[in-house]
């Protein structure tokens, strides 16, 4: 359950690293998400940290693809939960830094010539053409390890133990066979094959949806939420996560190398299930648009707390290149 346990009462000078955002009146989406990606990078070098001991290759590897960039939106949005039900960003920070470790081990295993065989990932060589398959796939394997002894170990404070325990468990769901692992192939099955639109969206609440939800439900129970706030956060979600991949097979046929910074028209070029090739691109614009209504609906019973949680969904669906 998201509240097991009692929470105790914060120490009257206690001191806290991440600031909470702004109002309602001064909140900008850009510089929220400047901040925590700034936020993320120092987290992340400490977590990985470079060494000269025996080995030190496979942590190269991990630091090459865990520090690339990007707008780390997975950690981004299990802080922003942690805030919208009231708690500080410091109680999501370990859970933050995990998904961002699973992310990435996601990404060097998708690249490997076994899956989709990519040679470029934010705009530079992909995992395996520079340090090789093997390692690439050792990195990765790293990663996703290392990220729940991150989780599991990180400072919470205030957060009860079993709350941390309920939390480790949701994100082993999101990245193992229930999640992300079975919509990967279910990906691999379904090319070349025609598919409607159930199927699709089961595959991709799967690939892409379940580390979404794990990143807000997380977020959500590290910061005290209660159940009808974790409920409300579940909603959103699985709306936000279906149109960030709705967006994403859009991207890959109407943007260019360049601009994402990653091979594009691949997913046609590999028969592959998506969006735009199911329902053209203009209806899977609108229903971009409809699933981030639903998203900020979900949200409707909270305060202005969840600013950066609507703001976050009006970014995903509408960034333009």
């Amino acid at each position: 359950m998201p509240n097991s346990g009692s929470r105790p009462a914060p120490k009257a000078n206690q001191e806290t690293k991440t600031p909470r955002h702004g109002s309602a009146a001064d909140f900008n989406i850009e510089r929220y998400l400047k901040e925590r990606a700034q936020l993320m990078e120092g987290a992340l070098d400490r977590t990985v940290a470079a060494h000269e001991e025996p080995g030190s290759q496979l942590i190269e590897a991990m630091r090459y693809s865990l520090l690339a960039g990007g707008k780390r939106l997975r950690p981004v949005l299990a802080i922003a939960a942690c805030e919208a039900v009231g708690g500080h960003p410091d109680d999501a920070l370990g859970l933050a830094c995990a998904l961002e470790m699973i992310h990435t081990y996601s990404l060097i295993h998708d690249d490997l010539p076994c899956m989709d065989d990519d040679d470029l990932r934010r705009g530079r060589p992909t995992n395996h053409k520079v340090y090789g398959e093997a390692m690439a796939t050792l990195a990765g394997d790293a990663l996703l390890t290392d990220a729940f002894r991150v989780l599991a170990r990180s400072p919470h404070g205030r957060v009860p133990a079993a709350v941390v325990l309920d939390v480790v468990a949701e994100l082993a769901q999101a990245a193992g066979s229930p999640g992300m692992v079975i919509g990967q192939a279910l990906d691999i099955l379904s090319e070349g094959k025609a598919t409607d639109q159930a199927t699709l969206e089961y595959l991709h609440a799967r690939k892409t949806g379940a580390l979404f939800l794990a990143a807000v439900r997380g977020g959500g129970m590290l910061g005290g939420g209660d159940s009808r706030q974790i409920d409300a956060l579940s909603e959103y979600g699985r709306a936000l996560g279906l149109a960030f991949q709705v967006i994403d097979d859009l991207l890959d046929v109407t943007a260019s190398t360049e601009q994402l910074g990653k091979r594009t028209h691949k997913d046609d070029a590999h028969g592959k299930a998506t969006y735009p090739a199911l329902m053209g691109v203009e209806k899977s614009r609108r229903f971009a648009h409809d699933l981030k209504e639903r998203a900020i609906s979900a949200l409707s019973a909270f305060d202005d707390r969840a600013r950066a949680l609507r703001e976050l969904a009006i970014f995903v669906v509408e960034r333009s290149l």
